[in-house]
């Protein structure tokens, strides 16, 4: 079986301020005063693959470097050392409603983002319905997105991710938002791309979730990757970990 996602060695690190200067006069006020900043490794030589058609999962804790770590899958960080290989056409949701103007109505964003995912005008006009059904925003369709709640955002860019072709798709925390039913709708979607052998990359804390849709998964911890596994021994071992500590 071939390699979808393959991540070689990659570190990742971020300046963060001690002090924040809110208002631009503040530099005329104090102009000699310098910022010291500390030094964030978000993530350490971080190493694994994921293999075509696999449903793989990443999970740790809250600031563990999982966020930035998609990110640089998708191509929006850039790392600071190692190797990333994408092969095939890759569909991120790892941002709750990124791209979408909140000053247009969901049907004017739908076929913004659509049309920028690389979906032809006749696909758009075929998927559009399906788009919106998903989502059960049938009725919102003109309203500005920007009077949606969270879990509409949610719902709606979940759904124009998932019509646009893709061979990859990133997940992150698609689920936190959602409610029952549109998690069990979004599980049989799940279901549906292990059929058609999709490569799914999930970033979740509802482990449960994990141990009933993943192939492997992946533990990381202050940016450093601490196992790679099946489910149940990685997440088995991990609750042990935390029920001792």
């Amino acid at each position: 079986m071939s390699v979808s996602i393959d991540v070689d060695g990659v570190s990742k690190s971020f300046r963060i301020p001690h002090e924040h200067r809110s208002h631009f006069k503040e530099y005329f006020v104090h102009p000699l005063r310098r910022t010291t900043y500390e030094r964030n490794d978000a993530l350490r030589d971080v190493t694994f693959s994921v293999e075509e058609g696999e449903f793989f999962g990443i999970f740790g804790p809250n600031g563990s470097g999982k966020s930035t770590l998609l990110r640089i899958l998708s191509g929006i960080y850039v790392p600071d050392s190692g190797r990333v290989r994408v092969r095939g056409h890759l569909s991120p949701f790892i941002e709750l409603g990124v791209g979408f103007d909140p000053d247009l109505t969901a049907r004017d964003n739908i076929r913004i983002n659509a049309t920028l995912a690389g979906l032809t005008r006749r696909q758009l006009d075929a998927k559009f319905d399906e788009i919106l059904e998903f989502a059960e925003l049938d009725r919102f369709v003109d309203q500005q997105v920007k009077n949606y709640s969270s879990g509409m955002v949610m719902r709606l860019a979940f759904s124009i991710a998932i019509q646009i072709p893709f061979d990859i798709l990133l997940l992150d925390e698609v689920l936190a938002v959602g409610d029952e039913s549109f998690q069990q709708k979004c599980f049989a979607m799940f279901d549906r791309f292990k059929d058609q052998g999709k490569t799914i990359v999930l970033v979740t804390h509802q482990l449960d979730l994990m141990s009933r849709f993943c192939d492997r998964v992946l533990l990381i911890e202050n940016g450093v990757v601490r196992a790679t596994g099946a489910p149940d021994d990685v997440i088995n071992d991990y609750r042990g970990e935390v029920l001792v500590g």
